[in-house]
């Protein structure tokens, strides 16, 4: 009797022996839409305080190079592929405005799993400009890059993320590296060393989140992957079964793993086509989302103005409660992970973009007094709905006797609800004007992705992407909590 395959050998194999051809159609235009979506949120993400303080160490580091270096998105820099994918994972998740993954089995909550682009895309578009590489070949590399992180995220024990863990920084490193091994041709044994070597350098701590911490853990989790690539093409030696092995990243991270969630499922389907992965329409943690779209549809249906408000409760999940700790925020960090700010900013102003969530903004005493008549709870029945959904319950209740409710499973940008393209390069547009890139070249860059498999050199787009550096906005800060 033979024995079984190694889990480890399994995900390398798919690696690579997956070519664009074995890509779905839908599955690659889902994929240029959160590209497009990422490159957009890095721009914005390049004028927070964050981007600033990293342009400023990697100056420090004297390694600066306009030729043969990568591009640092937002900026007129250049630096070595893992610095530029550092910084590059920093600025997409900067605003917590990047994709997110959906879950599929109903203990699989949602804080366990991914933004997916925000690890998955800045390696192999940092190693693609260096090398030459066609936006064919990085559009695949990103492909498989993030269908090996939803997987594993799917399989690894909810315990991962529950216990402390940011998935998005430690599964993240492991996509990083099968993203950039996948680019540079790498054999079975090299990604099987490259996924070792990644996850011994995976890392990120959730009691972080609510500091420039989050967004540094995706672009430390971009560098690291990168490295481990780097390494392993150098001959570095590892373990060849770090993802199964009693003392593997499985165990030690999570305690352990759902096999039937990752043996023989890469691609089978492709987790852009199913369960999908959510584009967020507001700057804010994923779990507002459903709230925040349900609160929009309720306010402009009855037309209700803010001095019309008694008070209004909103019910969700333990698990929502859990993550959306930040009752009485003072700042924009803690604002993107306030259900009662996101609430009361749209009762104020119907929006919630990225000029609504500043400091000034939050501090406001309109918004404050809001915040008050915001009754944010578990819910039985949205607790009873099941882990893999965001299920939100809303009851309004207004000074002359009504009371207006509704219920949301998903948010807009889910894909029971998904963007359309416009409205994708809408919010790319707005991103794009927030780091200050000039329309002409905006415009340029939302027809280059939608066509990427046609670009010759992705070096085309990269070009496009740099700006003239700046200081930080001072009402900006950096996201926090996922």
């Amino acid at each position: 009797m033979s024995e079984p395959q190694s889990l480890t050998a399994y995900v390398a194999e798919f690696i690579t022996r997956t070519r664009t051809k074995d890509i779905p159609a839908d599955v690659m235009h889902l994929g240029k839409r959160s590209i497009l979506d990422g490159i957009g949120l890095a721009l914005a993400g390049s004028v927070a305080e964050s981007g600033h303080i990293v342009r400023k160490h990697l100056k420090s580091l004297g390694c600066q190079s306009q030729r043969g270096g990568c591009t640092l998105i937002g900026s007129n820099m250049k630096m070595p592929a893992r610095f530029a994918a550092f910084a590059n994972g920093v600025a997409i998740h900067a605003d917590d405005y990047d994709d997110t993954q959906l879950a599929v089995a109903k203990d699989r909550v949602y804080g366990l799993l991914t933004h997916p682009t925000a690890p998955a895309l800045p390696p192999v578009l940092a190693i693609g400009e260096r090398d030459g590489r066609s936006g064919r070949d990085v559009l695949t590399a990103y492909q498989i890059a993030v269908e090996v992180e939803t997987k594993l995220s799917e399989a690894m024990n909810p315990r991962h993320y529950q216990d402390g863990f940011h998935s998005t920084a430690t599964v993240g490193t492991i996509a990083a590296g099968a993203g950039a091994a996948q680019l540079l041709g790498f054999n079975v044994e090299q990604t099987r060393r490259t996924l070792s070597i990644a996850a011994s350098q995976a890392a990120g701590l959730r009691e972080n989140f609510g500091t420039m911490m989050k967004p540094f853990h995706a672009g430390r989790a971009c560098e690291s992957g990168v490295v481990a690539a780097e390494f392993a093409e150098l001959g570095f030696t590892a373990t060849p079964i770090i993802l199964e092995a009693g003392r593997g990243f499985f165990k030690a991270a999570g305690g352990g793993y759902d096999a039937a969630s990752i043996e023989g499922k890469l691609g089978k389907p492709w987790s852009f086509a199913f369960p999908g992965v959510s584009i967020k329409p507001h700057p804010s943690g994923s779990l507002t989302h459903p709230g925040m779209g349900l609160m929009l549809d309720l306010i402009t249906q009855n037309d209700i103005k803010p001095a019309d408000v008694k008070k209004a409760s909103v019910g969700v999940n333990r698990q929502n409660v859990n993550a959306l700790i930040h009752n009485r925020p003072t700042n924009e960090l803690q604002a993107k992970f306030s259900m009662q700010f996101c609430m009361a900013i749209l009762l104020l102003r119907r929006k919630a973009g990225l000029a609504e969530f500043t400091d000034d903004v939050v501090n406001r005493s309109d918004v404050k007094a809001m915040i008050e008549k915001i009754e944010y709870r578990v819910h039985p029945v949205a607790e009873a709905a099941g882990y893999e959904k965001m299920t939100t319950i809303i009851d309004i209740e207004l000074h002359d006797g009504r009371t207006i409710n509704g219920r949301a499973d998903f948010g807009k940008g889910s894909p029971t609800n998904p963007m359309t393209d416009d409205e994708l390069a809408n919010k790319f547009h707005e991103c794009a004007a927030w780091g200050k890139l000039p329309r002409a070249s905006a415009e340029k860059i939302v027809d280059l992705v939608f066509s990427l498999e046609k670009v010759k050199n992705i070096r085309e787009l990269t070009k496009l992407l740099q700006t003239t550096a700046r200081a930080p906005k001072k009402t900006r800060r950096v996201a926090a909590r996922k």
